[in-house]
């Protein structure tokens, strides 16, 4: 059965004109050349390597379009502006809506790249029997898939977790946040990094975690008493407490 639901928390931006590879080549986590492939999950970093937007990207005949979050979307078509001086590349709104969905996928429709568990993503009109719009949130605290836990101007996208997730390719060259994220990978060990958790209690997202009164990392989504925390490895041992609940590694 194919089951699938209208994402209204999502929006499309069009990438178009001759340069639009090489221009997104410099700027994304991931590499453009493999968008021949299918889709591909990235990001865009702040020159000191901390995340700022993340999204999907696929290819079209004339365009490569971006797939993100609606409330950033403004964010994301202004910040490449910044970056686009004399390049022919054209950034536009594009008004299909995003469809997310399980089982057979539609024609056209393309693999969530991250984990297989995350189905398929269509772009356009669709009539597919409904499935509930939180179907993913517990699987994403199964697979350790962040969205709403990647922080602007904080997380670093290898402590998220997105070499796992196909995020991000370390042999396609420069692109903004490269060298930061590239000694992260070769030269230091992650100290810190994103984790399910067993929650007891009550807490809201973003709580402080502590151990023994230490700080121990952060607590964000909660669906079903598992959780997804950024946590201090050398700290997240036996029972740590956020607000009004305990926790343990899962």
């Amino acid at each position: 059965m194919t089951q699938g639901y209208h994402d209204k928390t999502r929006r499309l931006l069009r990438i178009s004109g001759a340069d639009r590879q090489d221009f997104l080549q410099g700027l994304v986590s991931n590499d453009v050349k493999k968008l021949g492939e299918g889709a591909i999950y990235a990001a865009m970093l702040s020159p000191q390597g901390k995340y700022l937007f993340d999204f999907f990207l696929f290819a079209e005949p004339e365009a490569i379009v971006i797939d993100v979050a609606a409330s950033r979307a403004a964010a994301l078509a202004q910040h490449l502006s910044m970056y686009r001086l004399r390049a022919d590349v054209a950034i536009d709104a594009d008004e299909r809506k995003v469809w997310r969905g399980i089982g057979e996928a539609p024609d056209g429709a393309l693999a969530d790249p991250r984990h297989a568990a995350m189905g398929w993503r269509y772009y356009g009109a669709l009539a597919v029997d409904p499935l509930p719009e939180d179907h993913f949130e517990a699987l994403r605290m199964e697979h350790l898939i962040p969205e709403p836990e990647l922080v602007e101007n904080d997380t670093y996208i290898l402590e998220a977790g997105f070499e796992r997730l196909n995020g991000v390719d370390f042999r396609k060259g420069c692109y903004v946040g490269q060298e930061i994220t590239a000694r992260m990978k070769h030269k230091t060990e992650l100290k810190k990094g994103l984790r399910r958790v067993i929650v007891n209690g009550e807490a809201p997202f973003g709580s402080v975690i502590t151990n023994a009164g230490k700080p121990a990392g952060t607590l964000y989504s909660v669906v079903g008493g598992r959780g997804l925390a950024h946590l201090r490895f050398d700290r997240a041992t036996g029972e740590m407490q956020a607000a009004r609940a305990t926790l343990r590694l899962d």
